[in-house]
């Protein structure tokens, strides 16, 4: 069987620095993965959002994989991506964790991605717990 010339890229897209904060965490624990892109929305506001976008969509061939990473459901880059984006290689991911990207990122491209993002959803949320009260419960498991 050949192998696909297709490239899975990613773009984490957030409001201020925080792009640049994620990757670097991934940086520290993953290494340097290639095909990522940053979006640090309005700390410049001389660089329009959209101008930022359409750099990152020439980066990406009809046969590549674009997987976006936005910070808010329903914010302005999450919303100013959907507009430019809505492509059937380009999947979208708002609200992420770095369990999530992590899982994505680390992904074996032969894997289709739906299957890929639907699996990291699903164990990033469980990553997502009140600690106090996880640490609460186990106390009173031990002390009964």
């Amino acid at each position: 069987m050949e192998k696909s010339d297709k490239i899975r890229k990613f773009l984490i897209a957030t409001h201020g620095t925080f792009a640049a904060g994620v990757k670097s965490s991934l940086d520290l624990i993953i290494g340097a993965i290639e095909n990522v892109f940053l979006i640090q929305a309005y700390i410049n506001a001389d660089i329009a959002v959209d101008t930022q976008i359409n750099e990152v969509l020439d980066q990406v061939s009809d046969t590549d994989e674009l997987v976006v990473f936005c910070d808010i459901l329903g914010g302005s880059i999450t919303n100013q991506i959907l507009q430019h984006a809505l492509k059937p290689n380009v999947h979208v991911i708002s609200g992420f964790n770095l369990p999530l990207l992590i899982e994505v990122l680390m992904s074996d491209t032969d894997t289709p991605v739906e299957e890929v993002i639907a699996s990291a959803l699903n164990n990033a949320k469980e990553q997502m717990t009140y600690v106090n009260k996880l640490l609460t419960a186990q106390k009173e498991d031990q002390d009964d």
